[in-house]
């Protein structure tokens, strides 16, 4: 079987692809990752690169020209799904001829896009071959779906419902139970990168690890400048992944490049970053306590999610204080929250148990 797996040019729509590719992959299926910007490591996946005309940036700009208010919404977190689906709805449509392109050279059989990436959709209709819509956020997938259908960048465009959906965010992290389709344990994957010995154990104190976000834009969240300044204060060793700016660091501080957080976060006592959904994931899987910044698109939904959860806590990255961080790595709760979530990620179905679900669609 040949299976195209589509997803928009960002490295946070498309790691999440990559394990359930990768199963397929090594079920016997020929499999191609269609995006583009791709990280050092997709674990020997074939990529083919359709991203040359997608902007982001441009069609925000288009986008927050004709409903400012919106743009405003979302950039405090609060604009739901509404300016997601406009923006990219219009992004999709850079997609669609490239992938079209490709899709005529691979002739797929099936192919599995991402939750804002429907343009996957679109090419598998003009195809007639099913399609599988694979959740990479903490939004519902479906919800997705429906608002980047629905903008006026897509009117007039066919767009035939997934064949099948697979839902990765765990049931007690769901505001509502996943309608119909399937789950799947959210497998963190980060792209690669070498390690250094000394983050593959435990340190001599507490570690904390903190991250940002691999897009850089306005209300980004990131939580580095804060850490740095409070850092003093807490009897911990601090971790800074690919901090933003390179600067004298204070005693008990370290910085590293670009470093796989699923081996990383195993050996951590907690973990603050910008409240990506990826990096909420992959910090329940490990069971390591969150602090998260609410901030722009999805980021203020993510975090409240966690909180609410009482796996972590919901901070701004301008507000995080040294009372923050001790708490984080002295609460109990927190602490026993983010286990049992963890416990609750390790009892969804493996990638390789979903694999037989997208054969029979074929």
């Amino acid at each position: 079987m040949r299976i195209l797996f589509v997803a928009a040019p960002l490295q946070g729509h498309l790691l999440p692809l990559v394990p359930l590719a990768a199963a397929c992959r090594d079920a016997g299926h020929d499999v191609v990752l269609a995006s583009d910007g791709f990280p050092p490591d997709v674990l020997g996946l074939r990529t083919a690169a359709i991203g040359a005309r997608f902007s982001l940036p441009r069609s925000a700009i288009r986008v927050a020209l004709r409903r400012p208010r919106l743009a405003r919404a979302e950039l405090r977190g609060t604009a739901g799904v509404g300016m997601v689906g406009e923006l990219f709805g219009r992004a999709n449509r850079a997609l669609v001829d490239p992938l079209l392109a490709l899709a005529g050279r691979e002739r797929p059989d099936l192919i599995v896009y991402e939750s804002l990436s429907e343009a996957g959709a679109i090419v598998a209709g003009r195809l007639s071959v099913p399609s599988v819509l694979q959740e990479n956020t903490l939004w519902p997938a479906t919800e997705l779906f429906r608002a980047v259908t629905a903008s006026a960048a897509f009117r007039g465009q066919h767009v035939p419902e997934p064949d099948l959906t697979i839902a990765v965010t765990p049931p007690s992290l769901r505001d509502a139970p996943a309608a119909g389709g399937i789950m799947m344990r959210p497998v963190p994957f980060s792209g690669g990168g070498a390690v250094p010995q000394w983050l593959l154990g435990p340190g001599e104190r507490p570690r904390v690890v903190v991250s940002r976000s691999t897009l850089d834009g306005p209300n980004s969240g990131d939580p580095g400048r804060a850490v740095l300044a409070a850092a003093a204060e807490v009897d911990a060793e601090f971790v800074l992944v690919r901090p933003a700016a390179s600067t004298k660091l204070p005693a008990g501080v370290r910085a590293v490049g670009r470093v796989p957080l699923d081996r990383v976060l195993p050996h951590a006592a907690a973990f603050v970053h910008h409240a990506g959904a990826g990096s909420v994931l992959g910090g329940l899987a490990a069971g390591v306590p969150q602090l998260a910044t609410p901030g722009a698109g999805d980021r203020r939904h993510n975090a409240g999610l966690l909180a609410r959860r009482g796996a972590g806590l919901a901070v701004p990255a301008e507000a995080i204080s040294a009372a923050d961080l001790s708490r984080l790595l002295t609460d109990g709760a927190l602490r026993a929250a983010a286990r049992q979530v963890a416990a609750e990620i390790a009892g969804m179905p493996a990638p390789a148990t979903v694999v037989p679900s997208l054969e029979r669609l074929v």
